[in-house]
């Protein structure tokens, strides 16, 4: 008997039936990871240097954070074709829970980690928490992107462009 019919079609790590491989999870995860770290780091790096308390320097970072995950995005669907206006669409649809979970979960490492907002560019606190705090966000975020992908949403959205 051939079985093969009722398997479910597979089109960039999403099954049709509404799951999602975690490979394909995994990689939105990075994707997502590499533009918000670029964009934390940049914000920590600018208010820290720059003498601001905690509260503006967190703001700065989460906004650079937030511009620079969804830049990739747009860079990528401007690529394959997508006017700009549609092209943003993609991107806040793809993009807007998986950056905001890894904010959250980020940050609050941050936060609730004894000094490291008060902590100097050089020293190694400073640095442990903020890349503690990327790994426990990609942790987090990774099994979102999982479910999100699965239905339809988040960076399945960008793979319909690809």
């Amino acid at each position: 008997m051939d079985h093969t019919a009722h398997e479910p079609e597979k089109q960039h790590g999403v099954r049709r039936h509404g799951t999602a491989s975690w490979g394909t999870a995994v990689k939105a995860t990075l994707h997502c990871l590499t533009g918000c770290a670029i964009g934390e780091i940049l914000g920590m790096v600018i208010g820290t240097a720059a003498g601001w308390g905690n509260v503006p320097t967190m703001v700065v970072a989460i906004a650079l954070a937030f511009l620079f995950g969804y830049s990739f995005t747009l860079y990528a669907v401007l690529r394959a074709g997508l006017d700009l206006k549609a092209a943003i669409r993609v991107a806040l649809a793809a993009d807007t829970v998986s950056i905001a979970v890894m904010e959250l979960v980020d940050n609050l490492i941050i936060a609730l980690t004894p000094g490291a907002m008060d902590a100097e560019l050089s020293e190694g606190l400073f640095w442990y928490a903020l890349l503690g705090g990327f790994a426990v966000a990609f942790l987090i975020t990774t099994p979102v992107n999982k479910w999100m992908i699965g239905r339809g949403k988040g960076h399945a959205v960008v793979h319909a462009h690809h």
